[in-house]
């Protein structure tokens, strides 16, 4: 059995390395990859209050719209709670949709759940931050 920080740091290792997976997935509208990370009942509650899930992700990537040049997590920080765990952090987002160009930072918080050895994402929600004043 693995002592309690040993199995926290790997868990948090392979956490990171599944988010940055479906960042990437997000940006290059991989939407096989999005359909393997995200559970089958997934839901985002995005910044209008609109609840999708992981049908629209995989159905966006497919059509390819929109089109991410940025997908990027940061300043994460991470709880654990047995094979469950909350990620706090921002998603940094450059993107066009439908011909128009949007972009910003998003307060995050997702849910994932470990199955057999994978973490999968089951919820998120997200804030758009203020843009920042120059």
């Amino acid at each position: 059995m693995f002592p309690l920080r040993a199995r926290e740091n790997k868990d948090e290792k392979d956490l990171r390395r599944a988010e940055a997976a479906l960042c990437d997935a997000f940006r290059d509208a991989d939407a096989k990859t999005i359909e393997r990370i995200e559970d089958e009942r997934y839901t985002l509650t995005d910044s209008r209050g609109t609840v999708t899930g992981r049908d629209g992700d995989v159905g966006e990537a497919t059509m390819r719209d929109p089109r991410c040049g940025e997908f990027r997590n940061h300043s994460q920080k991470m709880r654990f709670c047995g094979d469950t765990a909350i990620v706090n952090g921002v998603t940094s987002l450059k993107s066009e949709s439908g011909g128009k160009a949007f972009s910003g930072d998003f307060q995050f918080t997702d849910a994932w759940v470990k199955r057999n050895g994978e973490w999968k994402i089951v919820s998120s929600h997200a804030s758009r931050l203020p843009a920042k004043q120059p």
